[in-house]
């Protein structure tokens, strides 16, 4: 399926390109491995899911966890995105890159008083509440304050988003959200709570959803809700669908935003409350590739190895879920096409970027470009084996700029000590 983000990774003579940036020259000059996004692609994006929405009104709140760069999201605020953030650094990196805080959002099911705190100095939109335990906290946080906390509860409406069981939030077994049959009783308690303003609701069931049947359900069950609640007089102002619409990897073909949105308006969009979506793999994956160079290969008996210079710890998607993403040469084909395993340095057997693909030959010193890495590769990044962190690029036409620079040997020692007087 061609999307937005695909269009802006095209080839020319064979090369393949950014934007009108040939990515060989962007890694010549920063690096690998490394990350490449196009600005270009991430606006056209966000442009087509806010076209779709038009109809009703609707707050996009780019999901931050999915690619936290300061350049993308500022690329995306200053579109108009508002921000779903889950942690006291997402808050921090979302008012850095320019967002509104009337247009942020708090999702999560760990709130401590201290992130509590720093999104209500902040001014937030919502948070979107998980328990009510967590109501209570937010409740004698905002006391303290001297405030008042908007709130929404995270309803678990026990769908099956028919996604991998890491990425998926809307079933009665996930950590996420209030049981829906519950929440009449929970809604009630937080009426009764001096320091709480209820606002609206919230259901989101998972990630990498490429079927709408899922969203359907869902919303099918909150719009119920929603007239229960209103029908016990708590004003509903927001709805808030979270995201999950999936992307092409392999074979997926996920829905187009205009039929994710007609979904939607279908069974929320006539109920007098502005609707608040929380897209971020959308968005973001393919607007972004991650690029490797070859340093060796290597048979073992019939077992073909290429070893590039980019790991699990760079991009752990494969390793932690299985995931394909597609994967190609960034110069002109060789020709011959061999099964391998593309693996990295780490020392794991589960570091690897594809196991028993199709490639094409290549040599050392030949870069590989990953597809599909703008949402939850850099971002899920680790220091394992003490690698440094890669660097990442942004492009808009012909300009490209270093937008994180690669780590140092220093940055991996950086805040560590060595107390002396606890050795011996």
């Amino acid at each position: 399926m061609t999307t937005p983000g695909s269009q802006a990774f095209a080839r020319r003579d064979g090369q393949l390109f950014v934007d009108d940036v040939a990515v060989e020259v962007i890694a010549r000059d920063a690096g690998t491995p490394l990350y490449v996004y196009s600005a270009t692609a991430l606006a056209a994006a966000y442009d087509a899911l806010d076209r779709a929405f038009a109809a009703v009104p609707h707050t996009i709140c780019y999901s931050i966890k999915s690619n936290m760069n300061l350049a993308v999201v500022a690329t995306l605020v200053r579109r108009g995105a508002g921000v779903d953030v889950t942690s006291a650094g997402e808050l921090f990196r979302a008012l850095r890159a320019g967002a509104d805080p009337q247009r942020i959002v708090y999702s999560g099911v760990g709130k401590r008083d201290d992130e509590i705190d720093a999104a209500l100095a902040a001014g937030i939109r919502m948070f979107n509440v998980e328990s009510r335990a967590e109501l209570r906290r937010i409740d004698a946080v905002a006391g303290q304050r001297g405030a008042c906390a908007p709130v929404t509860f995270r309803v678990n409406p026990d769908v099956d988003p028919k996604t991998h069981p890491y990425i998926s939030t809307g079933l009665r077994t996930s950590k996420f959200g209030i049981p829906i049959a519950e929440a009449l009783d929970a809604y009630a308690e937080a009426k009764t709570l001096a320091n709480i303003d209820v606002v609206g609701v919230d259901c989101h069931i998972g990630s990498q959803i490429v079927d709408l049947q899922p969203f359907s359900d869902a919303l099918a069950r909150v719009r119920s809700l929603v007239g229960d609640l209103r029908n016990a007089g708590h004003r509903i102002d927001w709805i808030d669908v979270g995201g999950g619409l999936g992307v092409t990897y392999a074979e997926e073909v996920p829905p187009s935003a205009d039929e994710y949105a007609a979904a939607v308006q279908a069974q929320v969009g006539d109920l007098d409350a502005e609707i608040v979506i929380e897209p971020g793999r959308s968005i973001a994956a393919d607007a972004g590739i991650f690029v490797t160079r070859v340093l060796y290969t290597k048979t073992n008996g019939e077992k073909h190895f290429v070893i590039v210079d980019g790991a699990m710890n760079d991009l752990i998607r494969p390793a932690l879920y299985g995931a394909y993403q597609r994967i190609e040469p960034v110069g002109l084909s060789k020709g011959a096409v061999l099964r391998c395993d593309i693996v990295g340095a780490v020392c794991e057997s589960g570091d690897f970027l594809a196991k028993d693909r199709s490639f094409p030959a290549v040599e050392t010193g030949d870069l590989l470009a990953v597809r599909s890495a703008g949402a939850y590769g850099f971002s899920m990044a680790s220091n394992y084996n003490a690698r440094p962190r890669a660097a990442e690029v942004l492009v808009r036409g012909e300009r490209f700029a270093v937008v994180r620079e690669r780590e140092s040997l220093e940055d991996l020692v950086r805040g560590e000590s060595i107390p002396e007087d606890l050795l011996e």
